[in-house]
């Protein structure tokens, strides 16, 4: 099976959602993530980009930041491959099981 490379954005904010007061910054968790999923899936591509809701740069990510206000979404929102796949604190558990569907293999 051949990997399609994973796109992962993390949408977010400088400052913390008022409910997520006790969690990383939304920056944080894109930053976390990478190194969590350079670990689980080494020498593996995959593309993961933190963006900051405040000042989206493409017309896309700025209608999907619109959709995050409109339907109270909780931030980080994280969407892999165009489908969100946690708001507010993500599992890396189920973001794991998403990528190995995708064909990524484990390390070890």
């Amino acid at each position: 099976m051949e990997i399609k490379e994973a796109l992962i954005k993390v949408y977010g904010a400088e400052h913390k959602c008022p409910s997520c007061v006790n969690l990383p910054s939304s920056k944080e968790t894109a930053e976390w993530l990478e190194a969590a999923i350079s670990r689980k899936f080494p020498q593996q591509k995959f593309e993961i980009s933190y963006i900051n809701m405040e000042s989206p740069q493409t017309g896309k990510d700025a209608d999907f930041v619109k959709m995050m206000i409109e339907e109270d979404l909780f931030y980080p929102v994280v969407v892999l491959n165009g489908e969100i796949v946690a708001e507010g604190n993500p599992r890396l558990k189920t973001i794991f099981e998403l990528m190995e569907k995708s064909g990524y293999k484990t390390a070890g």
